[in-house]
């Protein structure tokens, strides 16, 4: 029913006013009244509805940022261990932990430098401790050839939810 349709039923419903006793259809009412008008529940709920939306805003803003604080005092713990951990060779080298991502076989970390704290990555860097398995020499020698010699590739490859490796 549209607007117009409600608006001419509303031309069937007739009151008495209360003053003049006059009969009159609703639809031709001009409704005035002195003073304010009474508050009703639903401006008492407006009301509260409004302040517990002001209230959850700034619960929301305080949770961000206790949320801030948390995962900045997790970073510094996070690199704390991490230069516990790492073997005091690698410490030297004053890497952001973060950068560092671990990988132990055939190399141990892949360190992709200013990936944390700079807007680029500066240096890829594949860092290796020294092992006595012998197996793995061979592998690592073969790496750093390649490497030397530019006998590496970019390549991109994208993963369905399935696992499954979808070419465009």
């Amino acid at each position: 029913m549209s607007l117009f349709e409600e608006y001419q039923l509303f031309r069937r419903i007739l009151c008495l006013c209360p003053c003049c006793k006059r009969l009159a259809r609703i639809s031709d009412l001009r409704l005035k009244a002195k003073g304010p008008a009474p508050k009703t529940w639903l401006d008492e709920y407006e009301i509260k509805d409004q302040t517990l939306t002001k209230k959850e805003g700034a619960f929301e803003e305080e949770a961000q940022k206790l949320r801030e604080e948390a995962r900045e005092r997790g970073r510094k713990a996070a690199e704390k261990a991490f230069y516990k951990a790492i073997c005091p060779s690698l410490r030297k080298l004053k890497l952001d932990p973060f950068d560092v991502k671990p990988i132990f076989h055939p190399i141990d970390f892949v360190v992709f430098k200013g990936m944390n704290s700079q807007d680029t990555v500066s240096d890829i860097m594949l860092l290796t401790r020294e092992h006595k398995c012998p197996s793995i020499a061979p592998i690592r020698d073969q790496i750093r050839k390649a490497v030397a010699r530019n006998k590496y590739d970019w390549q991109e490859a994208h993963i369905d939810e399935t696992g499954n490796i979808v070419t465009e």
